[in-house]
């Protein structure tokens, strides 16, 4: 994926051109050539292309629908924020372990949202329900919002608007390099710019339609540089042949790229791999040639809090990831903050 997303049909709500984001788009997508339908809503798409299942879930992944948010009461969004602030839906990725899969279901279309000053002000009150104390929204909850932002710009105009709150604070979580228009943003330090990162043999085999790891790094460097507070969520960490050497090497190249005065606020967030029954069935049926294992018999069962357990690495397996992970931050990273191991 080494050229920025670009829908291959866009929908639109006819209420988004009220919006000038949505004029805006309209007006973009109109010079480029693609075609444009309209929707009556954002949760309806009836007439996506494509005769078989495949076929339509390819054709959703680049359809872009430009909506309204209706919902402005926002989900909490633990561990790693209080709120997901919701600027888009959907992604262009095609990560075969994806949740979202499941999630999103048969409507794996990719949704941005035009109402972007209502969803800020909507922020701003629950940033006065908690003051004083720091309230975090999390970006990127059901979307990589950075994979279509060089399109609408939203998150650059959040984070210029956290950047200007006392209280708030702003983070989101990419696989994309498409950052440079966001340099300049006037951030102030009040967002968080992770980037998800694996071993290469995660992100060649089961990360297709992202940037390769080379270039994520590239762009951790860049963000650095321009003064963002950076993180990384390693994830899902995965056991495969030569493992140790993969996350090993993986620490190394973030070692070498990133500036000495970044490192004294760089956080670190690592989730093994994982899957429920019913996401199986999804992956085989999206990804019927993936190599991603999801053998029950090799895991363990963890009960889930709503009732849908996961499939998770053994016991002494996950204490190997713990201590060889672990190993390598504090080796390369000795200044570094774990958020969380899950």
């Amino acid at each position: 994926m080494n050229k920025p997303f670009t829908p291959q049909l866009v929908y639109f709500e006819p209420k988004a051109l009220d919006y000038p984001l949505g004029k805006e788009l309209k007006e973009k997508f109109d010079k480029l050539g693609i075609e444009t339908r309209f929707t009556t809503s954002h949760n309806q798409i009836r007439d996506l292309p494509g005769e078989t299942d495949a076929q339509k879930y390819r054709i959703a992944k680049s359809t872009l629908v430009v909506g309204i948010r209706k919902t402005l009461k926002f989900d909490t969004s633990k561990p790693s924020a209080e709120y997901a602030i919701p600027f888009a839906t959907g992604c262009m990725g095609h990560c075969h372990y994806c949740y979202l899969q499941t999630t999103m279901g048969a409507k794996p279309y990719i949704r941005t949202y035009v109402n972007v000053e209502e969803i800020l002000d909507a922020a701003d009150k629950y940033i006065e329900e908690r003051a004083p104390e720091i309230t975090r929204f999390e970006a990127a909850c059901t979307s990589d919002i950075v994979g279509i932002d060089h399109l609408t710009h939203t998150l650059k105009r959040a984070i210029n608007h956290f950047g200007q709150t006392e209280l708030g604070r702003l983070r989101f979580v990419t696989k994309f390099h498409y950052v440079d228009h966001l340099l300049d943003a006037a951030h102030n330090g009040h967002t968080r710019f992770r980037f998800s990162v694996n071993a290469d043999y995660v992100i060649k085999n089961f990360e297709p339609g992202t940037s390769p790891l080379a270039k994520r790094i590239e762009a951790a460097g860049k963000v650095a540089r321009a003064g963002y507070p950076l993180g990384f969520i390693v994830a899902p960490i995965y056991i495969h042949e030569g493992w140790e050497e993969g996350y090993r090497h993986l620490f190394e190249r973030l070692d070498e790229e990133l500036p000495q005065d970044a490192r004294e606020d760089i956080t670190f967030e690592f989730i093994q791999h994982r899957f429920t029954k019913p996401a199986k069935k999804v992956i085989e049926k999206n990804y019927p040639k993936t190599k991603l294992e999801l053998d029950e018999s090799k895991r363990r069962y963890k009960w889930g809090k709503y009732g849908i357990g996961k499939y998770i690495y053994q016991k002494d397996e996950e204490d190997e990831l713990k201590d060889h992970l672990y190993g390598y931050m504090e080796k390369f990273f000795p200044n570094a903050k774990i958020e969380y191991f899950t």
